[in-house]
């Protein structure tokens, strides 16, 4: 397993990276949302996934690990590939994405080219059940909210309720929130958090 690539951007083109990596070039599909992040010619860092076929192996990467936990989590769904996972997460953000399955946004994932209404649906429907079968849904009563300057208690449920989605425990989700800056958005919040959280899928 290949869990980095790292060295020099060669070549930037449409959901496709090219890694120099001393004089090797590694060919990785992403997202527009990483390419937007990344510029050729310099040096890039970007988390992959090896993608062996019967025919053939693709590597995808990502400039961040909540990134690639969003592509394993979405690849993770029957019947839904590295294509569409790269259509999503160019449309969306990881933290706009949570918060869109969190919201059961459909129109937000429908944006993404390649998606539907009924596949959207059905990554909403999945994602949140496996957030509930992992016993973490949202109760608001169980645990005190974290302190969040100048108060942000229903953005911060919000907020924690999308990190659940993404996998994350509703205790590790607090806690990542806690210090989120003063009148932060939902997607603000999650952004907060996210730098705080680097847990492997």
């Amino acid at each position: 397993m290949i869990y980095y690539v790292e060295g020099k951007l060669a070549l930037c083109e449409k959901n496709l990276a090219v890694v120099d990596v001393n004089g090797v070039g590694f060919s990785v599909s992403t997202s527009m949302y990483t390419i937007g992040n990344i510029k050729t010619g310099e040096k890039v860092k970007l988390y992959t996934h090896l993608i062996v076929r019967e025919d053939d192996m693709e590597l995808v990467g990502f400039a961040s690990q909540e990134e690639l936990r969003c592509f394993k989590m979405i690849t993770s769904i029957s019947g839904v590939g590295a294509k569409v996972a790269l259509s999503i997460l160019s449309t969306l953000s990881p933290s706009a994405l949570a918060l869109a399955i969190a919201g059961e946004d459909l129109k937000a994932i429908t944006n993404a080219p390649g998606v539907g209404k009924k596949l959207a649906s059905r990554i909403v429907l999945e994602l949140k059940d496996k957030m509930l079968k992992s016993g973490t849904e949202i109760s608001g009563s169980d645990l005190a909210m974290p302190q969040i300057a100048g108060g942000a208690g229903g953005n911060a449920e919000e907020a924690i309720e999308a990190l659940m989605v993404l996998g994350y425990s509703k205790p590790e989700a607090m806690k990542a929130i806690s210090g989120a800056p003063e009148g932060s958005s939902v997607e603000d919040i999650i952004r907060f958090a996210l730098k705080n959280l680097v847990i492997p899928y």
